[in-house]
């Protein structure tokens, strides 16, 4: 079975032969390749430097010397919606921007699944426009306007959708954090009412185009999870589990959705001991993995920025690789 294969059964729950590998440390195998858009060639940024750059969307980004984080949004295009008409979005409907993602697709001689990194950040992306108390209150304040923007993103990302199918990706993924520690970012009607149908339009046109749908989110977002279910999501990348508990989201979720986790990166793989770690790993394919698929696992690629160990990764890539290999022998 082909990487490509394997993680299409096991996100839809069509028996893998092993637990799927996603993204992992370069000495280990994995079943994904990412894609992605190459900048706008005709895009040159107004700002470039170390510590401070601009993005296609004209927002201004810094961080300190050294900071090993992407930075923040400290320049906010977009704090009057008066400006909107006059703003420059990017365009990735620029068939140049895809050149690299197509050669990469026509390299990949061991079948791995392809996975595109689409614009499809739709609560950072209105951070980053509107600036934060902008894009919390925007729902009660702007609804109209907060309505118009999203679609428009969403129009931004449906681009970029058509053109990676065009070239032959199996996938799309975005990230967008939408949890606190203990609870969503925002109320689940109120997500229900303004994001959940964008999500929606985006994943089923992918859908309509054969490819799967990817998202990253931390935090607390388990009551938003059957929203994304309805918007047709396919698969959740969570790097943070136990604040919401393993076995709440298998018995809710599993299933309905595909996890695609690493050991909780900010407990476990921090304080548990390397039996933890292993132990932890087992717990994550037989409480996701257990629905004939459900489950792909995954490292945190930003070690340093969380204080993981190179003894604690490899305890878990180890347990992911060798006892996953193992995990659907005989099934079926």
């Amino acid at each position: 079975m082909t990487g490509r294969e394997r993680v299409r059964r096991a996100v839809r729950f069509e028996g893998p032969d092993r637990i799927p590998l996603g993204a992992m440390p370069p000495e280990y195998p994995t079943d994904i390749r990412g894609v992605g858009a190459s900048a706008d060639p005709g895009w040159t940024p107004s700002l470039q430097t170390e510590t401070q750059w601009e993005d296609e969307f004209g927002c201004i980004w810094q961080k300190l010397h050294g900071d090993k984080t992407m930075g923040q949004v400290t320049g906010h295009p977009l704090t009057d919606y008066a400006d909107i008409d006059g703003h420059r979005f990017p365009c990735y409907n620029n068939r140049e921007r895809y050149e690299s993602a197509r050669k990469a697709i026509e390299e990949n001689s061991e079948d791995r699944f392809i996975l595109a990194n689409v614009p499809l950040s739709l609560i950072h992306r209105l951070e980053y426009l509107r600036g934060h108390q902008a894009a919390w209150t925007d729902p009660y304040e702007h609804p109209d306007e907060l309505r118009g923007l999203l679609d428009r993103l969403a129009d931004i990302a449906i681009d970029a959708v058509d053109n990676f199918a065009r070239i032959g990706a199996h996938g799309i993924c975005s990230a967008d954090d939408w949890g606190l520690q203990d609870r969503p970012m925002v109320r689940p009607d109120v997500f229900a009412e303004f994001w959940a149908p964008v999500y929606h339009r985006v994943y089923r046109h992918s859908h309509e185009l054969g490819m799967l749908n990817f998202l990253h989110s931390c935090g607390h977002i388990a009551d938003l999870l059957p929203h994304f279910i309805e918007a047709e999501l396919d698969v959740i990348q969570m790097d943070q589990q136990q604040n919401m508990g393993v076995d709440s989201l298998a018995a809710r979720f599993g299933g309905k959705l595909c996890f695609w986790c690493p050991v909780d990166i900010q407990n476990t793989m921090i304080r548990g001991s390397l039996d933890d770690i292993r132990a932890y790993a087992r717990k994550l394919m037989h409480s996701f993995g257990a629905f004939n698929g459900g489950f792909i696992a995954q490292w945190y690629a930003s070690p340093d920025a969380v204080g993981h160990t190179r003894e604690k990764i490899d305890a878990m890539c180890r347990e992911f690789v060798n006892y996953g290999a193992t995990f659907y022998a005989g099934a079926g």
